[in-house]
């Protein structure tokens, strides 16, 4: 049945010439994304971090052939979908097809509101409830947490966030890897 729902967003972007762009939020914080790691043999690899909770968050949306991706401090809320929404709809110029998780966020009223101004120049398609497998962002948040930034010990928020920035523009320009997020979806396309 998502398979199906998916088929038809996939229709109506082609027929409508629409650049599809699946989106989802994830967050980092200072505190290390463990991972398995080497040693030396009898020596146990320790990670020495604050036990601070401040937290990053960021927003990705992945095309075809790019990611796109922001980072906003603290939680994102309705504003930051709506600039996210904006700098993609300015750098892809076609109209957008935007498929997404049914998050409170992205049925806001705000962003509800937001959308209609647009005169259809950005449609949106939601996931089926509890299927994060279908959305290919997720393997973009999945890469960076356990191999680009796994066991990573920084100071401050602020470093944490501009380490995973440059990691995520890294993965921008490896096409190799974009496929592969696109195959980890058990999507048809």
């Amino acid at each position: 049945m998502e398979a199906a729902r998916l088929a038809c967003a996939q229709k109506k972007a082609q027929r409508e010439d629409r650049t599809i762009v699946f989106i989802d939020e994830s967050g980092l914080s200072e505190r290390p994304s463990v991972a398995r790691t080497w040693s030396l043999r009898g020596q146990t690899p320790v990670l020495q971090h604050s036990f601070t909770w401040k937290q990053l968050s960021a927003i990705a949306g992945l095309s075809f052939s790019q990611f796109y991706f922001r980072f906003f401090p603290g939680a994102i809320r309705s504003e930051q979908i709506i600039e996210f929404l904006g700098a993609l709809k300015r750098q892809i110029k076609k109209p957008l097809l935007i498929i997404w998780d049914g998050a409170a966020i992205h049925r806001s009223r705000k962003v509800s509101a937001w959308l209609e101004e647009l005169n259809g120049h950005i449609a949106v398609a939601r996931l089926p409830a509890y299927a994060p497998e279908l959305n290919p962002v997720e393997a973009i948040w999945a890469y960076l947490k356990k191999h680009e930034i796994a066991n990573l010990c920084l100071d401050t928020i602020g470093e944490v966030g501009q380490f995973a920035r440059n990691r995520l523009k890294s993965m921008q320009r490896r096409p190799t890897l974009i496929t592969a997020f696109w195959q980890q979806a058990e999507l048809a396309f």
